[in-house]
């Protein structure tokens, strides 16, 4: 919307000076934003430059201010300072503009606003000198110089601050560094302005760095450099984190004085700071923390937890051994209470493990200058030992004194008890105060937040010293809500496991102990003992009695996130039934909640206020007092009300998601025939005027009073009544010509009507038995109206035929001729029989007339309608946004100021390569079924479609061909509007700015303008005047723009100034710039976006050449300039070398920080959208951050997203629904009562200072911050910010919707998870938040992930246990039956099945969706997704994030994995899916599945189907999960012949040979060392570990040859031994087949044959001798493959370990073949229950049923999609 400015036209001879919002170095320019008075006052202040001393070596021009002056003086950049000074002006002005009571003199900036800002932005530069002992270089005095003087000074020092951000580029992620050197700078100004004389020159005190770009050039690229040097010490992210610095390394060397000292200022080059080269000894390394690569982080940075669980356990196994009925009885016993006492020891070697880890991994923190650090950890091991010793010691004089007496009764026994007990009352001293400090949290606030050296000494032994991490108490009443939901969850916790894992273990144990005679199968290690298999036997349920937890806080958050969104009023509106009997209150909420109240000056926030407005939200909700009436008083509500909810519905139109006849029936008409009730739409009316005529048939005799209280009783059929009465009245008034006799009959005729319905005389005057057949005659009348062709006689017969029944059947008086001539009611002259009443008096308007037809229309659709329209609107994602929006007003949120009053804001997004608009080839281009991506399109928004052509014929188009070359654009608008696109991400936030106008509009309007503007609107036949009956449209209305057919016909002018001031939007567009130089497509759509957003702005990194070997690079801000008509670039503010030098995304949205503005900044991301109706309470919610919640007020506002990407593959359902409770349930738990949320993600509403100043809105370190946005969540907690979220607000978010694109993400997430295991930020709130919080920060965020590693790793256990009882013979002895059938392992895979079928998610899900569509429609929707198999889903995504967390805790290997955001139909490849499954899924499932059929064939218990079924029916259905999930959700994954093409494609990718350049999808080699990488990476503990993981398919050899027939029941060690010279002959036969095929299959192929010929005789004669000699049988040869096949894999993956030893020699060829026959032999078992399947007829047809459900229930035509079969139309 492009709005001509009326100064514009003003001829300049100079071409202007680009501006970003207003026009600062012109205060005269006629913009709209310059009407501000705050606005020249804020600049005005800038200007004051008096008498200060001139810079020495710039000339000083008169119109230069502070900035100017400043960089002069520091060497700033030009455009750093042009871009800092309008980011300044807009702060002073907007918060000036904010101030309640307005200041006295509104030309001047007020000193208070001014003040705030400087102590906001500076409060962690005060807390940073506070933290090091130092004096804040902020000079603000009392002097005699005054006020003036103070608020220059003050200016001077913000503005230095933001020159200093604005220019710091990746220093920008180092807060503190800035800190230090703002600290410098300020003290260089501070001397500068105190005239202070230089001692070596004796003239006035230059500043050490001045000149052009000193600032750059002399500060920021040393410290750029040295970033860069470490990041090249990184190797690209495979370098061990402890081998080089990261940002926050960097950053927290300024956490101590050893900067000032060694740093110096100016910077000493020299100091070991800038040393990076890893071999220099004199560099500085890691600081404050190294992360080491260890799964004993999760142990370090979670210890309390992991102590809690081990100490119950302990205690727990040693009160359920003595197998009394109930805990309680066993603890009577004094042998339990003693033996309960061995507790402390384990605590105390728990205290000393956690030393040991400490020390063993921070070890290289110590320095000669943190010589302190060192002392204490050795200090603590040798503690920690001390305190193992003395438990030891004393426990042990207990039992000699107990085995010296033989009693526990006795007195000395007792002594030493009582003894031990003082000892440990002594032990946990620090944690009875940890607990009084717990119970008073602002005590410990106060303590953390106060740098005193008395609290530093007292708190050194147990923490070190933290910048961050202080002060994070919250506030009482917090403290006790999620005190009690941790205690619930506990309690229920350790119930269960003590009675149904742990007391049922006992018996099976303590048999299995005591067990003798076991005849052990093979050869016995271990003695006769049984202890191996007890332990064996324990562990799954150790593993799921340590993750278990989980399971308790996934099903109590749920109820609780339930029970708060109840309180919320969430989901009151859930449908279009609901809406209507709410909406005749939604005016009055649109009022209270989205229009400013004028408030009484200190009115707000008082208990009076807030006691008023609670009592006017429930009369709103519960409609008391009935508010609605008030509108019809108040006709200025009414047109308020009307103008934003037709707005609404409008964009609805223009989205395409409501038809032309849906918007007449939902929108709200103006006031055009003057009715006197409020106009409601006619969905709301539908039958309601019916309604009224039978009550009024069946109530013929009563007398008025009765009948119009029966019809008041409903309020939409009093308005339908009276509303078709005047329009009635008003069109036979209307097309009757005014000086006929005709028409004052009528009039008569309404007159009496009207004097009776006065005098209360109706139903005694008139006949109501008539009403109907005037009804229908009316009906016929407007028929005739509306018709595009006009037939003027029938209009007069049909008038003629209502005038007779009026007059002879509606009156109950009969009248003669005579007597209705006296009256008026009839001519003066009789009618001649050949001429009829009405004839020559009918004049109807022209068919442009629109507003008459539109009413007619209404009229029509009111006196007609019979149904109760509940399919109106008829697309989904219409009703829904329209439920979720009338449901939020009834919410709580606070009162919304005027836009001028309102916070300003910016949004932020990211933006690489991704589409910005599909292209015509996109849409046409079809995959190999024959599908384009348009044609998928039509098919899955059929309605929006159909709407979008009714559209387009409306503006113009005549064929349908046409749409590809005349609405092409409108084409690709449409279609890039229903994807994941960067042109749908940019309408949705420019919804914010359409909002903002017109809301400033409705701030200002006066009841004139409004009342005026609305008739205006309705007169204007505006082209959203959708007429789809009338072909004919008047060119006035025609040529209406789009943009142009709304509420902004009526705007003055200033409403885009305040809109531009209060909003901008920066999309960070890294590289259009070399878009732009190659011609790129992506560059002109980002063009025609900037066009089309007068808001819109993009930031990029211009690369230049500079003559030297790197090129320059710059940060540079464009905008499209309307008056010019072509882009133009605003600043360009020079880098210190590349951006990219950790992750890429928060480098790029670092860079385009610095263009942003306002108070807050919403981060969206490129695969979000917003909605005009969610913009309208922006205002609103960017309130929050005026209000406490708890301690603090607000630093993140978290808002809902609606995921719109579940509407069709059942995947992207189950996705949708998964990532919806996450988003809503999830949160809101997290907010309140956990006070633990983060930031996940979008689309969370930072604050902005406070962000700019503490380290930006992400974090950027390499590989360690993979996961970009949720470090600002870490970040914001542990610098003492508070995260909430808000419900009444939402967004929009696409989400992956293959298969193969969820996995990929999964990937990411779990990578990015691992790596959080090993940050400083995870273990710094592992430590420093209380117990609580630090449960529900690690069940939230890594503990989900491992819970999920665990699950996996029971299953494996629980296998494995279950193998070596079957293959060892314990199985077998009848003692030990017991012990495969008990409780305790039955408890175990229940839970583990339960979770396997996604009680994690489905929970969530269920309790959610119950909240805000009902119970039913919950329940209705769990069991369709059962039976779309989301089991199998949830099952198969456990997997990925299993493999992919596990992975890299062990090994590291974490990267970014683009996924795509495309839309999902073709059928994906079998030799795709087996690169991306076959180590995270198949391989795993292969051997699952090989356990099983072994024991299968082995276990004693086993034998009986019903005990194996039981057994191992969750471990089957993981199996199968993990192995068909990819076919089961791939589309055509069963065709036959596709099936049959993917095979012969997988074995052409496996015996490609392209060498070094192949990629890994063209070659098996290049994916199989791709498939490595992380072992390349990993340490020596991860390969360690990695070869004992490994040895496990050795087992399969050893166990299985001693079941062979050939052993002949011996269980000698030789048995074992000999078995390996069949390993030997396997890899001879296969090194002499290699050689042969080498030597001589190419030329003498004869031999090659004759040496496989020999090769087989030799394998058949010794078949023959074995049988003849030994007691070998010929089923052997197959048990014999279970048992070898395994043992080579294991040799296959150690070699890929011991990689770097076995490269150059001989036996890595060997390796290489030998695994390439492996994927075959894999990827034949994958493959054959896929191509079974595939033949079976019927299976395909089921599975895009399965697949597709979702779009088949709502009648769409998949199938075509699926199979290809496309029609013809366009």
């Amino acid at each position: 919307m492009n709005v001509r400015r009326p100064g514009q036209t003003r001829p300049d001879p100079n071409p202007p000076q680009p501006y970003n919002i207003i026009p600062i170095h012109d205060l005269l320019a006629d913009h709209p934003s310059l009407r501000f008075p705050e606005v020249r006052a804020a600049a005005a202040a800038l200007r004051a430059v008096g008498d200060l001393r001139k810079p020495p070596f710039a000339p000083w021009l008169p119109h230069m201010d502070l900035l100017d002056w400043l960089g002069a003086f520091f060497g700033f950049q030009n455009d750093n300072v042009r871009n800092q000074r309008e980011h300044i002006v807009l702060h002073l002005a907007n918060a000036q503009m904010r101030l309640t009571p307005p200041p006295d003199n509104i030309d001047s900036l007020d000193p208070t606003v001014l003040r705030r800002f400087r102590r906001k932005l500076l409060k962690n530069y005060s807390d940073w000198c506070s933290f090091l002992g130092r004096k804040p270089n902020i000079w603000i005095s009392d002097s005699s110089r005054g006020a003036h003087s103070d608020q220059r000074r003050e200016l001077l020092y913000v503005s230095l601050y933001l020159l200093i951000w604005g220019e710091s580029a990746n220093l920008r992620f180092m807060p503190e560094c800035i800190c230090f050197i703002f600290h410098n700078l300020s003290m260089e100004l501070n001397k500068i302005l105190e005239d202070y004389i230089d001692e070596n020159t004796g003239r006035p005190i230059l500043p050490s760095v001045s000149g052009e770009n000193a600032f750059l050039i002399k500060i920021v690229t040393p410290i750029y450099d040295t970033i860069k040097a470490e990041v090249e010490n990184s190797r690209n992210g495979t370098a061990p984190h402890s081998n080089w610095r990261n940002y926050d390394d960097i950053n927290e060397y300024f956490w101590s004085r050893r900067c000032f000292d060694k740093l110096n200022w100016p910077l000493d080059r020299g100091s070991n700071f800038f040393v990076a080269d890893v071999r220099g000894g004199k560099r500085v390394g890691k600081t404050g923390f190294v992360e080491q690569r260890s799964f004993w982080n999760l142990f370090r940075s979670f210890d309390k937890l992991w102590i809690m669980l081990i100490l119950f356990l302990q205690a727990a196994i040693i009160v359920a051994w003595e197998e009394r009925e109930y805990p309680w009885q066993a603890l009577e016993e004094r042998s339990v209470q003693v033996t309960l006492l061995t507790v402390f020891i384990t605590w105390s070697g728990l205290r000393f493990l956690q030393s040991i880890l400490d020390a063993g991994m921070q070890y290289s923190l110590v320095t000669r200058e943190t010589m302190g650090l060192g002392v204490r950890m050795v200090l603590k091991s040798v503690v920690a030992a001390i305190w193992i010793l003395i438990f030891g010691v004393f426990y042990g004089r207990i039992v000699k004194e107990k085995n010296k007496y033989g009693k526990w009764e006795k007195h000395e026994v007792n002594n030493q008890v009582v003894t031990f007990l003082e000892i440990a009352l002594v032990y946990v001293i620090p944690e009875l105060l940890a607990l009084s400090l717990f119970i008073v949290p602002w005590i410990r606030n106060f303590i953390e937040n106060r740098n005193w050296r008395i609290f530093y000494v007292l708190s050194w032994w147990f923490q070190s010293r933290s910048f961050v991490g202080r002060g994070l108490r919250e506030g009482l009443m917090d403290n006790v809500k999620y005190t009690l939901f941790w205690i619930v969850v506990l309690a229920t916790k350790f119930c269960f496991s003590y009675f149904l894992q742990i007391k049922p273990m006992v018996n099976p144990t303590q048999a299995l102990l005591d067990m003798k005679d076991v005849t052990y199968e093979w050869h016995q290690f271990f003695g006769k003992s049984n202890r191996f298999a007890v332990g064996i036997l324990w562990l799954p349920v150790v593993l799921i009695y340590l993750m278990d937890i989980q399971i308790w806080y996934s099903i109590y958050s749920s109820f609780v996130g339930a029970g708060v969104g109840l309180f919320q009023h969430l989901g009151e509106i859930r449908n279009m039934q609901q809406l209507r009997l709410r909406f005749q209150f939604f005016a009055s909420a649109i009022q209270f909640n989205l229009m400013p109240e004028e408030q009484l000056l200190n009115a707000r926030g008082s208990l009076k206020s807030k006691f008023r407005d609670a009592i006017n939200r429930l009369k709103l909700r519960y409609g008391l007092g009935r508010p609605f009436k008030k509108l019809e008083s108040s006709q200025v509500e009414a047109n308020k009300f009307a103008l934003i909810w037709n707005e609404i519905i409008l964009t609805f139109r223009e989205e395409d998601i409501l038809s032309d006849k849906e918007v007449e029936l939902l929108e709200l008409p103006q006031d055009t025939w003057n009715v006197r009730v409020i106009r409601w739409p006619c969905l709301l009316l539908c039958n309601e005027l019916l309604l009224a005529l039978s009550q009024a048939k069946e109530l013929v005799d009563a007398p008025d009073k009765w009948l119009w209280y029966k019809i008041c009783k409903y309020e939409y059929r009093r308005c339908a009544v009276i509303e078709t009465y005047d329009c009635v009245k008003h069109l036979l008034l209307h097309i009757i010509k005014y000086d006929v006799e005709e028409h004052s009959i009528v009039t008569v005729l309404f007159q009496e009507i009207d004097h009776s319905l006065q005098n209360e005389k109706f139903t005694k005057t008139f006949n109501l038995k008539a009403l109907p057949r005037i009804h229908a005659k009316l009906i016929i009348l407007l028929d005739l109206i509306i018709k595009p062709t006009k037939d003027v006689n029938k209009i007069v017969n049909i008038l003629q035929a209502l005038y007779e029944t009026a007059i002879r059947d509606f009156f109950k008086e009969k009248r003669n001729a005579d007597q209705l001539r006296e009256d008026g009611l009839a001519p003066r002259r009789a009618v001649s029989g050949d001429r009829l009443l009405f004839e020559n008096a009918i004049e109807l308007p022209d068919t442009d007339h629109e507003t008459f037809y539109r009413q007619a229309r209404r009229l029509h659709t009111i006196l007609t309608s019979r149904d109760s329209m509940n399919n109106v609107p008829k697309n989904l994602e219409a009703r829904r946004r329209i439920a979720f929006f009338s449901n939020s007003l009834f919410m709580n949120m606070p009162h919304a100021p005027q836009v001028e009053k309102m916070m300003a804001f910016s949004v932020l997004t990211p933006y690489y390569n991704e589409e910005v608009l599909y292209s015509k080839e996109n849409l046409r281009t079809e995959n190999e079924d024959g599908i384009s991506t348009l044609y998928y399109l039509q098919t899955i928004y059929a309605d929006e479609w159909e709407n979008f052509l009714e559209r387009m014929r409306r503006e113009g188009l005549a064929k349908n061909g046409e749409i590809w070359t005349d609405k092409l654009r409108d084409l690709r608008l449409w279609a890039s509007y229903r994807g994941q696109t960067l042109a749908r991400t940019v309408r949705g936030m420019m919804y914010y700015y359409r909002a903002l106008k017109m809301l400033a509009f409705l701030d200002s309007a006066s009841e004139m303008d409004i009342r005026e503007g609305s008739r205006e609107l309705a007169s204007m036949g505006r082209s959203r005047s959708l007429d789809s009956f009338n072909s004919e449209r008047s060119q006035s209305a025609r040529s209406l723009s789009r943009a142009d057919s709304t509420v902004n016909l009526l705007f003055k002018g200033h409403e885009y100034g305040t809109a531009l001031m209060k909003y901008t939007y920066v999309v960070a567009c890294q590289i259009y710039g070399t878009q732009k130089a190659k011609k790129d497509p992506h560059a002109e759509d980002i063009l025609y976006l900037m066009k089309n957003n007068e808001a819109l702005r993009v930031a990029y990194v211009d690369v230049v050449p500079s003559g030297r070997p790197d090129p320059d690079y710059y940060s540079v801000l464009v905008k499209y300039d309307q008056q010019l008509e072509k882009e133009v670039e605003i600043y360009r503010v020079k880098l210190p070398g590349p951006l990219k030098l950790g992750e890429g995304k928060p480098e790029n949205q670092n860079h385009a920080l610095i263009f942003t503005r306002g108070d807050a900044v919403q981060t969206i991301d490129m695969n979000q959208d917003s909605y005009f109706e969610e913009a309208l309470k922006m205002r609103n919610l960017l309130e929050e951050y005026r209000h406490y919640y708890g301690l603090r007020k607000p630093t993140i506002l978290g808002v809902r997203e609606h995921i719109f990407t579940g509407s069709v593959s059942s995947l992207a359902w189950f996705m949708s629904a998964q990532e919806t409770s996450f988003v809503t349930l999830g949160q809101r738990v997290l907010a309140n009562p956990l006070k633990i949320r983060m930031h996940y993600g979008h689309p969370d509403v930072f604050d902005r200072f406070w962000f700019l100043t503490r380290g930006g809105i992400s974090k950027a370190s390499r590989v360690i911050n993979i996961s970009e946005d949720i470090f600002a969540g870490f970040s914001c907690t542990l610098r003492g910010g508070n995260v909430t979220h808000h419900e009444y607000v939402q967004v929009g978010k696409g989400r992956d919707v293959g298969l193969n694109q969820i996995a990929m993400f999964e990937a990411k997430v779990a990578s990015g998870n691992g790596e959080q295991v090993l940050s400083r930020e995870v273990y710094r709130l592992g430590h420093r938040l209380d117990f609580f919080r630090m449960l529900s920060f690690f069940y939230t965020t890594v503990g989900f992930f491992l819970s999920t590693t665990m699950i996996i790793l029971t299953v494996y256990a629980f296998l494995w246990g279950r193998l070596y009882l079957a293959l060892s013979g314990i199985e077998s002895s009848n003692a030990a039956d017991d012990a495969a059938d008990n409780k305790a392992l039955g408890a175990i895979l229940n839970q583990q099945f339960i979770l396997q079928l996604g009680l994690f998610t489905a929970l969530p899900m269920i309790v959610e969706n119950s909240l805000e569509h009902g119970f039913l429609s919950a329940i209705w929707d769990f069991i369709t997704m059962q039976l779309q198999l989301s089991s199998v889903f949830f099952t198969f995504s456990m997997g990925t994030r299993a493999h992919y967390f596990g992975r890299t805790i062990l090994h590291g290997g974490a990267k970014y994995r683009a996924t795509g955001r495309g839309f999902v139909v073709e059928h994906k490849s079998f030799a795709e899916n087996y690169r991306l499954y076959a180590r995270s899924h198949f391989v795993k499932a292969i051997e699952l599945g090989l356990i099983l059929v072994v024991y299968a064939s082995y276990s004693a218990v086993a034998k009986g189907t019903f005990v194996y079924i039981a057994l191992t029916i969750s471990s089957w259905f993981l199996v199968i999960s993990w192995m068909m999930a990819p076919f089961l959700f791939n589309p055509s994954g069963f065709d036959w012949l596709k099936t049959v093409y993917d095979f012969d494609d997988f074995m052409n990718w496996i015996w490609f040979r392209g060498g070094v350049f192949a990629k890994a999808d063209q070659g098996w080699e290049r994916w199989w060392y791709e498939e490595q990488d992380h072992l390349r990476t990993t340490g020596l503990w991860g390969k360690f570990l990695e070869i004992i993981l490994d040895l496990r398919f050795f087992f399969f050899q050893y166990g299985i040859v001693y079941q062979l027939g050939i052993s002949d029941g011996s269980n000698s060690i030789f048995v074992y031994l000999l078995s390996w010279i069949y390993v030997g002959m396997a890899l001879a036969v296969y090194s002499t087949v290699a050689y042969a095929r080498d030597k001589y299959a190419a030329r003498e192929h004869i031999y090659y044959r004759l040496v496989q010929f020999l090769l087989i005789i030799i394998f058949v004669l010794v078949i023959i001798a074995l049988l003849q000699f030994t007691e070998f049988k010929f089923v052997d040869i197959f048990t014999s493959l279970l048992a070898f096949l395994p043992t080579g894999w294991g040799f296959i993956s150690i070699a890929q370990v011991l990689r770097p030893f076995l490269e150059n020699t001989m036996i890595w060829e060997t390796v290489v073949s030998v695994a390439r026959l492996y994927d075959i032999l894999f990827g034949v078992i994958v493959m054959t229950p896929v191509a079974v399947l595939s033949w079976l007829p019927g299976f395909q047809s089921m599975q895009t049923r399965i697949l597709f459900n979702e779009a088949f229930s709502r009648g769409l035509q998949i199938t075509k999609i699926v199979t290809g079969k496309k029609s013809s139309d366009m």
